[in-house]
């Protein structure tokens, strides 16, 4: 599998496990954990989630100018490791709940959730222009650097796998050793008891519920004493599961500083196998930058819609697992951080299956060019939200299920299977592989020597705006029938599709 490519390629990767386990346990837990923690609504934690995921990315921004400047990509990737630790230690640290000063509190984690931020943009944008920077060395097959690409994308994933796992099931011992058992929809009911906007029948429901979630044999008498207690445990247990990524922040740091002499020093770029020249003695032709840096650009406004559509997965798919999906199925009781381990889990399932079907189309001729695979991409992206518009006909506003607006919350019966999402995020998975990891490839093939880092930044910068957009769907989801909320998605991919379309042949053109 690993024929042809550079040794540093899987240390790279290696070193990338541990940012994937802290963006998964946030993608997992972190709107989860807002509104458990600050009785925070969907739309406020929206907001909050979607500008933390767009500040990753558009830090990335200035990660990459910062080492473009001071050409120092490693040791601007090492900073970023420790910033991403620190900022996951500030998160980790509990505080009683529910919060005495809210502001205060919530100030405390921005605060964190920035550092995370800044940490990432400046390790996660400079490690990609590092695997790009290694097949520019004539010795590899140029061909190769899209498989690279996705075989780097496959290995980072593997720490994202366990992310959503061991996050709940921190919370769940935590929750256990105080006697309680985890309901996904209880910490809502809690805070509506706690500042009395508690329905009579939603109380009702709550004593059920309090006393079906407590494990002593003795009744639940005091609800507001029960919801106090449940949401400081089951918060707490989310600082706890916060701390974990700590760990695998000091595993990535000890794999990157290991294997540090394995990875290129973008300082020079090798013309030979054996030479190497200053990269700033290779200079384009001013037309030919333009046309690279304008394609570029065209391809990032593309993919604003992808992420704007595929980062939903930590955001409204979430709280559809929360509200509208029955967690048990088949004797398990799942979780609904859980369902953020199916997008990892089938990346590094699928990846190999994809990239043995590009190289079967090549030794055909007639594998798709890369901007085609992501228009490709853009379409099934598009079919993922065209099964959520269909499965979800049919399943009431959430406002009428949200206790914080006198809703009650909807029976299990009434909810849908957890293949639904299943489904879904299999159908998003195999639309990221067409796109992300050859969107990083195409970046680092048509990217101007000179502007590799800021360029790469430039991807992550797209993304960025795609997920500061997510707080749409909040709004939507709250607001609207469910299947209207999935046809946004429907629609901005399809656009997004024919857009790619319209420009492949220039596209093709400037990559060669």
């Amino acid at each position: 599998m690993f024929k042809g490519h550079p040794k540093g390629l899987i240390a790279a990767a290696l070193a990338n496990m541990g940012e994937r386990f802290g963006f998964y346990t946030m993608m997992a837990i972190l709107v989860l954990f807002l509104q458990a923690k600050f009785g925070l609504s969907g739309v406020n934690a929206g907001y909050i989630y979607a500008t933390f995921y767009a500040l990753i990315y558009l830090l990335a921004l200035v990660g990459g100018i910062i080492a473009d400047k001071t050409r120092n990509f490693k040791g601007t990737i090492m900073f970023g490791i420790i910033l991403m630790a620190l900022g996951y230690l500030i998160l980790a640290i509990p505080s009683p709940t529910p919060v005495s000063n809210q502001k205060l509190y919530l100030m405390i984690a921005i605060l964190g959730l920035f550092i995370i931020a800044f940490g990432n943009g400046l390790f996660k944008g400079n490690l990609q222009a590092l695997v790009g920077q290694m097949y520019d060395n004539p010795k590899y097959d140029g061909a190769k650097r899209d498989s690279g690409f996705q075989l780097f994308y496959m290995f980072i994933n593997v720490g994202a796998i366990f992310a959503p796992l061991i996050a709940p099931s921190i919370r769940g011992w935590w929750l256990k050793k105080y006697d309680f058992l985890y309901n996904a929809e209880l910490p809502a009911m809690c805070h509506s008891q706690i500042d009395g906007s508690i329905s009579v029948k939603n109380t009702e429901l709550l004593r059920e519920w309090a006393n079906n979630a407590t494990i002593s044999s003795n009744p639940v008498s005091d609800l507001t004493t029960f919801a106090n207690d449940y949401l400081n445990i089951f918060t707490e247990g989310f600082h706890y599961a916060f701390g974990i990524a700590i760990f695998a922040m000091i595993i990535s740091f000890a794999v990157y500083m290991t294997n540090k002499k394995k990875f290129p020093n973008p300082k020079v770029v090798s013309t030979s196998s054996d030479t190497e020249v200053d990269s700033e003695t290779i200079k384009m032709d001013v037309k030919e930058v333009k046309q690279r840096m304008y394609a570029l650009l065209a391809v990032f406004g593309i993919v604003i819609f992808f992420w704007f559509s595929f980062h939903q997965n930590g955001l409204t798919l979430t709280k559809f697992a929360q509200n509208y999906t029955n967690l048990h199925i088949w004797g398990i009781n799942l979780s609904v951080e859980s369902f953020q381990s199916m997008n990892p889990f089938f990346v590094v399932f699928l990846t190999p299956i994809i990239v043995g079907f590009f190289g079967w189309l090549k030794n055909k001729g007639i594998e798709p060019s890369t901007p085609r695979k992501i228009a490709i991409g853009m379409f099934i992206a598009a079919m993922a939200y065209v099964l959520m518009s269909i499965g979800s006909m049919g399943l009431p506003l959430f406002s009428t299920i949200d206790p914080k607006v006198g809703g009650t919350p909807l029976a299990e019966s009434l909810k849908v299977t957890p293949l639904l999402l299943l489904g879904t995020y299999f159908i998003l998975t195999v639309a990221e592989l067409f796109i992300s990891p050859l969107g990083i490839s195409f970046v680092s093939k048509v990217a101007p020597p000179q502007y590799q880092g800021l360029m790469q930044g430039g991807w992550l910068g797209a993304t960025a705006v795609g997920n500061q957009l997510l707080f749409i769907g909040a709004i939507l989801y709250e607001s609207v029938p469910l299947w209207m909320t999935w046809g946004l998605f429907v629609i901005v991919c399809i656009l997004s599709m024919g857009t790619m379309i319209f420009m492949l042949k220039w596209l093709e053109k400037i990559a060669k």
